[in-house]
């Protein structure tokens, strides 16, 4: 099924999100601008970023003038000056606290909006910044977990929410030797990036999930693994864990695998 053949009901994205100066690559943004331009377009957009790590499971601001976390060091000042002003998502909000389980605590920040795991790709994707966006954090980084939290999230497809696992495919930044986006990628990196490839084609959710003894490349490829996790929450809010996801994005940056995938 290609994704002009798939139901209206809104997909599921794993986006290998990149650091802010990945806006510069032109391959990636047209990419990213292909894949947004074949979606449904979402009545709202929820996000989580391998950047927010919080416990429980936190809810971050729907005030739309809370500004952007820059959650990045030494970069040019250009990257700091970047501005998203979707609108706020409150009634994703309540949706979101109303599906966690009775007693399992919830918290809220509204210090915290969106940071550059949500923001980069979105104003690719969706530059005009009209689409209620609500960015909520990864409680843990146990995959199975992982799974069952987008599975609770799962019905907001149906009410045409977007929902996305940020992360990056590989990320061992202490690893990389060559700072050039057009580098060679790493033996590790390339291993991972096509053993998470084949994984995804056979829709082995299994192997996935033991990703940390089961790839290779590690544990260079994910040192920590947080960029990583956003996955399966992506694969759990899927019709189907083990289906054959759509692997829209593949390609390097840096040495970085950037595959990225729909589930419908």
């Amino acid at each position: 099924m290609t994704m002009s053949e798939a139901p209206s009901r809104t997909p599921a994205l794993f986006l290998s999100h990149g650091a802010p100066p990945l806006v510069d690559s032109k391959r990636w943004v047209g990419q990213l601008t292909e894949l947004s331009g074949e979606l449904p377009r979402p009545t709202a957009i929820l996000v989580v970023s391998a950047h927010w790590e919080a416990a429980p499971l936190t809810i971050g601001s729907t005030d739309p003038h809370t500004p952007l976390t820059y959650d990045f060091w030494g970069f040019p000042e250009r990257y700091y000056r970047t501005t998203y002003w979707s609108p706020g998502a409150p009634e994703l909000a309540a949706r979101v606290a109303a599906m966690m389980p009775d007693g399992e605590p919830i918290a809220h920040d509204q210090r915290r909006r969106l940071d550059h795991g949500a923001y980069v790709p979105l104003t690719v994707m969706y530059p005009d910044a009209e689409i209620p966006v609500l960015q909520i954090s990864l409680p843990t980084l146990d995959p199975e977990r992982l799974i069952s939290l987008g599975r609770r999230l799962a019905p907001l497809r149906d009410e045409g929410v977007l929902i996305i696992g940020s992360g990056f495919t590989t990320h061992g930044l202490p690893y990389l030797t060559d700072p050039r986006p057009e580098a060679t990628p790493p033996t590790w990196s390339a291993e991972f990036d096509a053993w998470t490839h084949e994984r995804f084609a056979a829709g082995d959710v299994e192997s996935l999930i033991d990703f940390r003894r089961r790839a290779p490349g590690m544990p260079y490829a994910h040192p920590t693994i947080e960029h990583f996790a956003p996955m399966f929450v992506a694969l759990g809010a899927s019709d189907d864990p083990e289906q054959h996801p759509d692997q829209v994005i593949d390609g390097f940056w840096m040495g970085l695998a950037k595959r990225s995938i729909v589930l419908n």
